[in-house]
């Protein structure tokens, strides 16, 4: 007897669905380590293929496949139906012999023609001996146990219907200390872990960060990162990295944040050809921890000219140009460097001689990530312009900071300098050394006939004009002003220059192949062109706000579907084990195409904010 779902498996291979395009594409890891095990997969859009060919790679053992899943999908939109095919080809290895390997492209028959994907490189490294660099995977597809859990590399261990655990798929913050002083770094961490395969992933609400000063750092997703928890292996994806800087002592916690994600369980079938799995979507929630940290009092009473610098720090001093002279401009400056709070101290106070002629202090840094706090130096630049001849002095100062190893004041002092001021070209902008001019004493002659030009016909004509122009002048300003009090219309306005400035950014990364920058760019000028459009508080925004915001505008539907689509695949492919360069231009020109179409389009309704 026939088993249904045997049937309906072979009803779906035997079916030809048209689709947009067909693309035949390969996804590899670019770097793994000896002994262990990866995955190539060679994945066909749009069509059913036929007479598949496979490459031989070097250095590499071959454990099984290709395993097949194939997965499809029917999307109707007013009234238009719209059908999706794809199949995956799985190969299972294990790295043996360390080295840089070519993997010749592959090759399959789909809608009539010859489809081949791009060659791709991949290097073996030596085994670091650690046992959470690289996944373990079986040689053989092995059944499931309820005890052990789903299987990432195996679909046929995630089998469709079984709930997902809460240790199966979680976001987790972590932070590196507990106990901090005000303005002490502390790195805050985001991690996703899931031991299923994911489809969709994106944030719906945002953990916030009160009483902390917040510095982003790069993350990269690039590679797979598999890691042990309670003897469970999970595929991890840094969502966020950053380094806090309290601003206030007591308890402070970060709220959790809220996540949407489609998983893939997988549906096994026997066929005449074999086994086969079928992909099946499954939507869930989940919720972040929250996390906490204690922060302490800096210790009183504080010094009375402590810069605000929490770290180890030194200084150091020196004056430009060495030769000075009268009216020439010359500098002070003032090199803080070391690890800690740099990007928020204050400069330090200098008392300049007073036959000097001083400006507003300037101030440049250079900062890098320096393990779970920010290095670098911060400069104080202090202008000046001697006015007179001679030897002046710039006094000695201090830097006070607290310094976090052991947790006291210090004091580190700052080299004044001797200058010797030579005669130079100019004259003094000082009024009070100017000399007083001589009384003129030549002979004025004074007139006695009297004028009034207000009785002139002239004068009447240019007081009429000057009235006029006057009350023209206060009817543009009041409008400019009614304009710019209007926030949401100013907002508006701006909107698209500002996505498109963003999107330069993305056309940067694209040029550079930086798949992760580039997505996360183009995220970043989406989300930021609809706030300012709708007039939604980032921190408000999310996709149920945005599809309601966006129909209260008088958006089409066709432009809200492509609208939280274009997020959607974003958000994804920001936090994709691998991304495939050949997707990113089209993605780019359609983000640019979807801003321009929802620019076009005029509000209908009255905002309500």
């Amino acid at each position: 007897m026939i088993n249904k779902r045997h049937i309906i498996s072979l009803a779906l291979l035997l079916t030809t669905l048209v689709a947009s395009a067909v693309t035949f594409r390969v996804q590899a890891p670019s770097r793994v380590e000896a002994g262990g095990k990866f995955r190539i997969e060679y994945v066909l859009d749009g069509a059913e293929g036929s007479n598949p060919s496979f490459p031989h790679l070097d250095g590499a053992n071959l454990l099984y496949g290709p395993s097949i899943s194939t997965s499809m999908s029917m999307t109707s939109v007013n009234g238009k139906t719209t059908t999706s095919y794809s199949q995956v080809f799985t190969m299972l290895y294990e790295a043996e012999t360390p080295g840089k390997y070519t993997l010749a492209p592959a090759s399959i028959t789909a809608d009539g023609k010859r489809l081949s994907t791009r060659a791709t490189t991949i290097e073996i490294v030596p085994s670091s001996g650690n046992s959470n660099s690289s996944p373990q995977y079986p040689s053989t597809p092995q059944p499931s146990y309820p005890s052990s859990g789903p299987d990432y590399t195996d679909p046929m261990n995630q089998t469709a219907g079984n709930n997902v655990e809460a240790n199966d798929f979680f976001v987790k913050i972590t932070l590196s200390k507990d106990v901090v002083y005000e303005q002490q770094a502390v790195v805050c961490l985001i991690k996703l872990f899931t031991r299923y395969s994911v489809s969709k992933f994106h944030c719906t609400l945002q953990p916030t960060f009160n009483g902390f000063l917040i510095e982003e750092l790069p993350v990269d997703n690039s590679m797979p990162q598999v890691e042990t928890v309670n003897g469970k292996q999970y595929y991890t994806a840094v969502l966020k990295k950053c380094i806090l800087y309290p601003q206030q002592s007591g308890k402070l916690t970060i709220s959790s944040g809220n996540y949407d994600a489609q998983l893939v369980q997988y549906d096994v079938y026997s066929t005449p050809m074999g086994q086969i799995s079928q992909p099946t979507p499954i939507d869930i929630q989940v919720k972040s921890n929250t996390a906490s940290v204690n922060i302490k009092p800096l210790p009183e009473p504080k010094p009375a000219n402590f810069s605000g610098a929490v770290g180890e720090f030194s200084a150091t001093s020196k004056v430009e140009p060495r030769n000075i002279k009268t009216f020439s401009p010359a500098t002070y400056s003032i090199t803080v460097s070391g690890t800690g709070n740099l990007k928020y101290i204050q400069n330090p106070v200098v008392a300049m001689p007073k036959e000097f002629e001083t400006y507003d202090t300037q101030s440049s840094i250079d900062l890098s990530p320096d393990g779970d706090n920010m290095s670098g130096n911060v400069t104080f630049e202090y202008p000046f312009i001697p006015q007179h001849v001679g030897d002046f002095e710039i006094p000695d100062t201090y830097f006070v900071f607290f310094n976090t190893s052991t947790e006291q004041y210090d004091s580190i002092k700052v080299n004044g300098s001797k200058l010797n001021v030579e005669k130079g070209e100019g004259k003094p902008s000082d009024l009070r050394d100017m000399d007083i001019h001589p009384i003129n004493t030549d002979k004025i002659t004074l007139n006695k006939n009297q004028s009034f030009f207000i009785t002139k016909w002239w004068y009447w004509l240019i007081f009429a004009a000057t009235a006029l122009l006057t009350l023209a002048g206060l009817a543009v300003y009041r409008k400019i002003e009614k304009t710019h009090a209007n926030t949401s219309l100013m907002r508006t306005r701006r909107a698209s220059k500002v996505a498109q400035r963003r999107l330069k950014k993305a056309q940067e990364c694209l040029n550079n192949h930086d798949s992760n920058g580039f997505y996360t760019e183009t995220l970043t000028a989406l989300w930021g062109y609809l706030s300012d459009k709708l007039t939604i508080p980032v921190s408000e925004l999310s996709k149920d706000n945005i599809a309601t915001e966006m129909e209260q505008f008088g958006f089409p539907q066709q432009h809200i579907d492509d609208t939280l689509a274009m997020l959607e695949n974003c958000e994804f492919a920001q936090y994709a084990p691998s991304l495939d360069d050949g997707d990113m231009p089209a993605v780019y020109d359609k983000c640019a195409q979807l801003i321009d179409q929802l620019e076009k389009t005029k509000r209908s309704n009255t905002p309500t904010k």
